[in-house]
């Protein structure tokens, strides 16, 4: 009876629960936008491990001290805060700097800076030997091992090492430290995977090469970053509504006010806008680089933008075409009149694999898919979403001339090995609105709800947003939810405890 009382008790403040968070959550708005990304860092004792051997060229050793300095950039630096310490080695290892070195991270960067290649073999093993049992030392500037302190080794390789990294790896997980492995080019990549820590999809990464290894920088910075609500905090700059995120925020705005284009200001909302025809064609890279697996998320990543559409003989029409070495056109514009139609023929596509034609794919958009034989409405808004995870096997920048000339709205999105300057030459002006890149092809998703609002067929931005300010409140609400029920049922399995 004690314990029927106790949970009558806690089910009485979880509905009171719901209530409050019902209240307190801002009105079907705009939908947030993204604010700058501010977090701590945790305390970490930091030590990158850097191939300089003789296969590392200097104009990519230099790309190598980009990324370095970029990662140093997004950390908390300091004696209580995180130390950075760095080993380059070849046939031999040097310590460049000990975790004691630098306190600050002007002297951290200029450091990196007068960084040279050693330009020998490639002892890998000798160098996380080092690492582990010098680099990381209490001499050297390492602190105590603590729950509150993180002991992390990054290592940057390109090639197959002359000696074993299993065994030393091993012992430097068993004690504690934690393992991220990053390879280039012609790397070996079962060695990545025995070096890194698990899960190996969060702490083994590859590029094909060192011009695009900066891309990565983004990834380290965000793995570094404590969870702060910053909305809690009051450190934000939005105007109505200020949505937390981890270690970062977004704005938001009431219910019948939309978003400024500063990202934190509202305006009032016009009202009644009138709808518009837009033919919509995904263009869609299926080269042998993207994996099956990773090719299955692209499809979803279509569908997610499918379902925030307006789909009719009206209003959004959506193509569909795959390229690879060559060009396959999945289903024209004005096939398929319902999303669960659309929706079903992406999940039926076949992965065609092979290399990267990028441009003979944007000739046949201007060619084909863009023409009334091909479904296309005269009148009808012109909007291309290109998706690509590398560099062009021919020449893009006529056909992405001609298609932004004729006055198609191009959005260019680009994952992992993607080269940026492709894809800016892709998109639309103004190009920061047009373009989209993520390292990893699970975070694609993000990509999509920035794409939701900027192909809205709706000309009023207010009635735009209703489209997916519902989907965006729902996932707000659950998140928050999910953090209030789980402390609420840690509480009362203490108290059934107590009772029983």
């Amino acid at each position: 009876m004690m314990v029927l009382s106790a949970r009558s008790f806690v089910l009485r403040r979880l509905l009171l629960l719901l209530l409050l968070l019902l209240q307190a959550s801002p009105g079907l708005g705009t939908s947030p936008q993204p604010r700058g990304h501010l977090c701590r860092t945790r305390p970490t004792d930091l030590v990158f491990v850097v191939d300089s051997s003789r296969s590392v060229r200097p104009v990519e050793f230099e790309k190598v001290k980009v990324f370095l300095s970029q990662v140093i950039e997004s950390l908390a630096v300091g004696p209580n805060a995180t130390r950075v310490g760095l080993v380059n080695y070849a046939s031999t290892v040097q310590q460049e700097f000990p975790l004691r070195a630098h306190s600050s991270k002007a002297a951290l960067l200029q450091a990196v800076s007068r960084l040279r290649p050693l330009s020998t073999g490639t002892m890998t093993g000798l160098a996380l030997q080092f690492a582990i049992t010098k680099a990381l030392s209490d001499a050297e500037g390492g602190r105590s091992r603590s729950p509150d302190i993180s002991k992390v080794v990054i290592v940057v390789t390109d090639g197959r090492p002359q000696d074993s990294v299993r065994d030393v790896s091993a012992r430097a997980r068993a004690g504690g430290i934690e393992l991220f492995a990053i390879g280039v080019g012609r790397v070996d990549k079962a060695t990545l995977r025995q070096m890194a820590s698990e899960p190996q999809d969060e702490h083994v990464d590859y590029v094909e090469s060192y011009s695009v290894i900066e891309k990565l920088s983004k990834k380290f910075q965000e793995a570094f970053c404590v969870v702060s609500d910053l909305c809690a905090t009051g450190d934000h700059d939005c105007e109505q509504v200020c949505v937390s995120s981890p270690g970062s925020y977004t704005c938001a705005c009431h219910e019948g006010f939309t978003l400024n284009s500063d990202g934190k200001t509202c305006n009032v909302c016009s009202g009644g806008g009138s709808s518009s025809a837009t033919d919509l064609v995904f263009l869609i890279d299926g080269s042998k680089s993207v994996r099956p697996e990773n090719f299955e998320l692209v499809k979803k990543f279509i569908n997610q933008i499918v379902d925030t559409l307006d789909v009719s003989d009206r209003l959004a029409q959506v193509g569909l075409v795959q390229y690879s070495s060559s060009v396959r056109q999945e289903f024209p514009l004005g096939r398929f009149n319902t999303k669960k139609d659309i929706k079903a023929a992406v999940r039926n596509m076949s992965y065609m694999e092979k290399g990267t034609m990028t441009g003979a794919a944007l000739k046949y958009l201007i060619d084909n898919s863009f023409t009334v034989s091909s479904g296309a409405r005269p009148g009808a808004q012109k909007v291309g979403i290109v998706f690509t995870d590398g560099r062009s096997q021919d020449y893009i920048n006529d056909a992405a001339r001609k298609a932004k000339d004729l006055g198609f709205k191009m959005f260019a999105v680009g994952v992992g090995n993607a080269v940026e300057d492709e894809l800016r030459e892709i998109a639309s002006e103004p190009v920061a609105e047009h373009y989209f890149y993520t390292a990893d092809f699970k975070t694609i998703n993000q990509i999509g709800k920035k794409l939701q609002k900027k192909i809205c067929v709706e000309e009023d931005p207010c009635a735009c947003e209703s489209i997916v300010k519902f989907e965006t409140k729902v996932e707000e609400l659950l998140q928050a939810l999910t953090r209030k029920l789980e402390v609420v049922s840690k509480r009362l399995s203490i108290l059934e405890n107590r009772i029983v």
